[in-house]
């Protein structure tokens, strides 16, 4: 094949268009080097102040959003604040009406077994005196019950002689009254049963006698006895120096040991009317309320109790007069008058040789001080590896000089120097 040239297009010749008239303008002249750098930096200064602008906004967004959450968090905070503070004041709240609904429950619960308590006992107490009066008017008129069956139940009374009668028909003198008679009064108590095996646990020593620490208390009781035979006393308030010294182990041991003197009548009280807790280391429950006897609602003889019969050989010439319910104020009714007209009836009725008051620890309220002037003496148990010698003395200092003390009892004396608690 031949070579063939290659297709050319050809070029089309584009007609000049005439400028149109708006184009006639003048053309401006081109701006020179100082001109064109001045622009530039003009422009740059420009975009570096647009630069720090739009910094200085982020800045400022990122403070203002600091700032806000701070003050949303101190906000928060606040309202937990205030939210925890109105939940703790209603706890509280509900707590102290709580606290009240139980002090107003109890409240009303030891006034019901209060008034329950008076009632059986102004009913027993009337029976009891109209079968005194009726024994009295038996005795008086000298009549034997068919088949002699009065002899029996008169061989204990005392021999009562008939009044002269004048002329006028008026006695002359009234004889005693059989009501009147501690013999027979104490006949007329009742009792409680105990278990030795409840007292063994309750470390009541001088009960079963198998311990032989019980001979301590057998040295306590009788150079008790003789203290108070020398000065003619009776009552003796047993206390410590603080909680756990064992003062209600004391009491209930040395009562134990004093109901085996023969001919020996003894009365105990749990005068600690804030935690009472004689009656529980003789495991009995609901004793009642000893308040009643002391504000003269109840008679002593209706709420006092004898140990009952035991295979301990313990004597049962021994009263005790337990409680079950505390008093919100201890100390105000043990300085009342009623109390101090209590235990003297108790003492006039009953007659008892010795009265033992289990009080509360001297140092932690003013009971004993209150009962100060219905008391003899005190006995004071200290416990070993608990009181010090100051506590002891303080306790001298608040008793004062004209309140005998008649010993310090040291009680959990295991390993304990002695010479630690001379008094």
């Amino acid at each position: 094949m031949t070579n063939r040239p290659k297709f050319r297009r050809r070029r089309r010749t584009q007609p000049e268009q005439e400028p149109a008239e708006d184009d006639l303008r003048p053309i401006p002249p081109l701006d020179t080097r100082q001109e064109r750098l001045a622009r530039r930096e003009a422009e740059a200064e420009a975009e570096r102040q647009r630069e720090e602008a739009r910094q200085q906004a982020e800045e400022d967004a990122r403070r203002q959003a600091q700032e806000d959450r701070l003050r949303a968090e101190e906000e928060a905070r606040r309202q937990a604040e205030q939210d925890r503070q109105r939940a703790e004041a209603e706890a509280q709240r509900q707590a102290e009406a709580e606290r009240l609904r139980v002090e107003a429950e109890t409240r009303r619960r030891a006034e019901e077994v209060r008034l329950r308590e008076e009632t059986e006992a102004r009913q027993q107490a009337e029976e009891d005196r109209q079968r005194a009066r009726a024994r009295a008017d038996q005795v008086a008129h000298g009549d034997a019950g068919p088949d002699g069956a009065d002899e029996q139940r008169t061989d204990r009374r005392p021999h009562i002689e008939r009044a002269p009668v004048p002329a006028s028909g008026r006695a002359v003198a009234r004889a005693p009254a059989v009501e009147d008679d501690p013999g027979l009064i104490w006949d007329t108590m009742s009792s409680f049963p105990v278990d030795e095996r409840e007292l063994d646990r309750n470390r009541i020593i001088t009960a079963s006698r198998h311990d032989p620490a019980h001979a301590s208390f057998d040295v306590l009781r009788t150079r008790l006895m003789q203290a108070l035979s020398e000065r003619q006393w009776s009552r003796v308030a047993v206390t410590s120096p603080t909680q756990g010294c064992g003062k209600t182990f004391t009491t209930a041991n040395l009562g134990i040991s004093l109901s085996r003197q023969s001919g020996l009548r003894t009365v105990v009280l749990d005068l600690d009317l804030r935690r009472p807790g004689l009656h529980e280391v003789f495991g009995l429950s609901n004793p009642g309320p000893l308040g009643a006897v002391l504000r003269g609602t109840t008679p002593p003889e209706a709420h006092l109790r004898r140990l009952g019969p035991n295979g301990f050989h313990a004597g049962r010439d021994i009263a005790f007069g337990f409680n079950d319910a505390p008093e919100p104020y201890a100390a105000e009714l043990l300085q009342d008058s009623r109390t101090a007209r209590a235990l003297d009836t108790i003492e006039e009725r009953l007659a008892p040789d010795v009265m033992l008051f289990d009080l509360p620890p001297a140092l932690v309220s003013d009971d004993v001080l209150a009962l100060r002037p219905c008391f003899d003496a005190v006995l004071l148990v200290v416990g070993g590896g608990l009181t010090n010698q100051s506590e002891i003395r303080a306790v001298e200092q608040r008793l004062g000089e004209n309140t005998p003390l008649l010993g310090v009892i040291l009680n959990r004396a295991e390993g304990t120097n002695s010479r630690k608690y001379a008094y």
